[in-house]
């Protein structure tokens, strides 16, 4: 048996054989649907998620976290070692009275709608962000006005030693698109949310508006990991590409919205390769125009 055979059978003993896919294309798992194949592809529980990531720290093996992977540009080459998702297994949501305890791996647009059922305010701009809520922990993700920090009472994560710690928001640095989880290296199990009684029909009904206008103004038609840059200080980026002259600009498969300059998307036959090679080319002329540095919003992932 060799190493890569010895790895597998030793994370299927951990989590099961059929939570774990070999040379699985991370295109299946990444909202921009590009990306090669990950060595490894796990999909733990709670209860196994602990002994996977410690196996891999143990052993050496590579070791990727990954939520709804909508904020991912994986590369062409795929993912060397393993690559955990939380997601479908790790996804229990509970309310209790205004609190709202969701497991890293519950979508948004899930939690919006146990919320929205049970009379809760307050989560309606996060309805239509195709995010998990631990990656919306993590990057402090907001839309139309509200962000995770406004609603984030305490997470609990699982830290580098193994050990598990329940932190209130107050001590995670949550600031825009920002917050001190990736740097410590902490993996996020759970969250709470407090949110506010409502009526039922108003709540709905923002949904409803909201979702009306991404639609609207966002090219959803397409794959693409949402927002690709942040928003510079004093800036727009959206505004800032259109300026530039980029709109519908390409490269390959990759294309800046004609819908939304804030957007690149996937025409259909993107590569990773096209998605960065045409950032760069928005960022060098965004800079050369304006003097603003764009920064991503998209996280690069993989081997390119």
């Amino acid at each position: 048996m060799n190493n890569a055979d010895k790895i597998y059978q030793d994370l299927c003993g951990l989590a099961g054989s059929e939570n774990i896919l070999r040379d699985e294309p991370m295109s299946r798992h990444t909202s921009f649907r590009i990306g090669g194949p990950a060595d490894l592809f796990v999909m733990p529980d709670s209860r196994s998620l602990p002994a996977v990531v410690d196996y891999c720290r143990t052993n050496e093996v590579p070791c990727l976290v990954i939520g709804n992977g909508s904020n991912l540009l994986c590369g062409d080459r795929g993912v060397e070692g393993a690559v955990v998702e939380i997601g479908k297994r790790m996804s229990a949501i509970e309310v209790d009275d205004t609190y709202v305890i969701a497991q890293a791996g519950a979508l948004l647009s899930a939690i919006a709608t146990a919320a929205a059922q049970e009379g809760l305010t307050g989560f309606e701009f996060a309805a239509g962000i195709p995010g998990s809520i631990g990656g919306a922990a993590v990057m402090n993700a907001g839309a139309y006005d509200g962000e995770m920090k406004d609603i984030l009472t305490d997470i609990t994560v699982l830290m580098p030693d193994g050990k598990v710690r329940t932190l209130p928001a107050e001590e995670l640095d949550l600031s825009y698109r920002h917050s001190i989880i990736p740097g410590k290296g902490w993996i996020v199990l759970s969250v709470t949310i407090c949110l506010k009684h409502g009526r039922k029909e108003n709540i709905n009904a923002r949904m409803e508006e909201l979702k009306e206008l991404r639609t609207s103004k966002q090219p959803l038609e397409y794959p693409s990991a949402g927002s690709t840059f942040k928003r510079p200080e004093g800036f727009f980026a959206g505004k800032l590409i259109d300026d530039a002259g980029l709109r519908g600009s390409a490269c390959g498969g990759a294309q800046v919205s004609e819908k939304h300059c804030g957007f690149i998307i996937n025409r259909g036959n993107a590569t990773a390769a096209d998605v960065r090679n045409l950032m760069e080319q928005v960022q060098a002329d965004v800079k050369e125009q304006f003097g603003v540095e764009l920064e991503p919003e998209v996280k690069f992932v993989g081997r390119f």
